[in-house]
């Protein structure tokens, strides 16, 4: 039994989509978020400065003390989950992999599409996870300006469905009957996503996926919090201001945030794989 916390990490707020589903799936559990709303968003930024930024943030939950690392963004777990695995001896779970199995056990046609971030589409980590099965077809589009909508507190509009039926066009052509949202920010969009692809096709979110991971990582390590464990939820940011983040957070999440600290994270030496290695 451990009752330190899970460590949880986004780009902004679209990893509350994930820590939600750790929580409901895992009462018990004490979460430690943070959102690295300094850099938000990560979807069009290079590759390395993803990777640098991640790796400060992972660093900053494990000085915490957490027991595991929750990559809650896609375009982070692009970047960095090899090297997280390597530099950290907690868990590391990420967003992607849990995603692409549910996707290939749904999908009965064999065409699947993907959304994204420029990033996460641009890295090809999830043509790459699905292509390993030759009998499917990956369709893949980048939906930037959704977490544009996510991230300034609009999820229902006129703007956001036109915007939706531009970007889906050519998935809804190529006939894909699974979608996976690849970016935790979408299940706040997931009401017009559905609504332009039709009831016939199934959406994939990876943050239930994710926190079904998380569970058996922490059953399998034996790292479940103790039957008598009383879980707090504390939420951190990078910004120079935790009122937009709360104020987003209740409004998306539908529940009280009620504080938020603020925090810096430090400069790292990327060459070691390790934390500490001279």
């Amino acid at each position: 039994m451990n009752d330190a916390p899970i460590g949880i990490f986004d780009s902004g707020v679209g990893g509350l989509t994930v820590a939600r589903a750790v929580s409901q799936l895992l009462p018990r559990e004490s979460v430690l978020y943070i959102g690295d709303t300094a850099h938000s968003p990560y979807g069009p930024k290079p590759i390395a400065d993803v990777r640098r930024y991640s790796l400060e943030v992972l660093d900053t939950l494990l000085d915490q003390g957490v027991k595991m690392l929750v990559i809650a963004c896609n375009t982070a777990s692009a970047a960095v989950l090899r090297d997280a695995r390597e530099r950290y001896d907690v868990p590391v779970v990420e967003v992607i992999g849990p995603a692409v199995r549910t996707a290939i056990s749904t999908t009965r046609n064999r065409r699947v599409g993907v959304i994204g971030t420029v990033g996460t589409i641009g890295s090809g980590v999830y043509q790459d996870m699905l292509g390993v099965n030759e009998d499917l077809s990956v369709f893949t589009q980048a939906c930037p300006r959704f977490v544009e909508f996510v991230e300034a507190g609009v999820t229902g509009s006129a703007e956001v469905l036109t915007v939706a039926e531009e970007y889906l066009a050519p998935l809804r052509h190529a006939g894909v009957d699974t979608l996976v949202l690849g970016c935790t920010h979408y299940p706040f969009l997931e009401g017009a996503i559905s609504y332009v692809m039709g009831p016939d096709v199934s959406l994939v979110s990876s943050d239930t996926e994710t926190a079904k991971d998380v569970y058996r990582q922490l059953v399998s390590r034996d790292l479940l919090a103790g039957p008598d464990a009383v879980a707090t939820h504390v939420y951190e940011a990078t910004g120079d201001s935790a009122d937009d983040f709360i104020r987003l957070a209740d409004r998306l999440m539908g529940r009280g945030v009620s504080s938020v600290r603020l925090v810096q994270t430090g400069a790292i030496d990327l060459p070691h794989p390790w934390k500490g290695t001279p």
